[in-house]
């Protein structure tokens, strides 16, 4: 992840796999925010995949972002990352749109109550493999 500011906005670029681990490196992105910075732009082209909890920790950034008074735009959706949200919000289809209805803040909820539910799917799947 690198993070720049450019006049009144905040750069954030992110590569690899957003998962549980992206947490902690998410959590510094708004570190340095300052009251000058007026957005944050988020750099996801190099995300070559996501899983729902990575789509939670990310949609967590843009809500503590919003909070902050920075509009914020996610831009360099992958095909599996908008997949998983497409998949997430119930939009069917490949290539749905969805990074387009990010911002929104209803979209955003919805995805938010429905990557969660996902993810504890995943989790109670993982915890019924261990006891066998």
């Amino acid at each position: 992840m690198n993070i720049q500011t450019c006049g009144s906005s905040v750069l954030l670029s992110a590569d690899g796999h957003l998962d549980e681990d992206a947490d902690t490196v998410l959590q510094r992105a708004l570190d340095g925010v300052t009251a000058d910075d007026r957005s944050l732009m988020i750099d996801i082209h190099g995300v070559a995949s996501m899983d729902p909890a990575g789509l939670l920790h990310l949609l967590d950034l843009h809500r503590r972002a919003q909070c902050l008074g920075l509009r914020v735009v996610v831009v360099g959706w992958q095909p599996q990352p908008q997949q998983l949200m497409a998949d997430v919000a119930g939009i069917r289809g490949p290539g749905s749109a969805t990074g387009e209805r990010y911002a929104l803040d209803g979209f955003r909820r919805l995805i938010t109550r429905r990557a969660q539910q996902a993810q504890d799917a995943t989790t109670t799947a993982q915890g019924a493999e261990g006891h066998r």
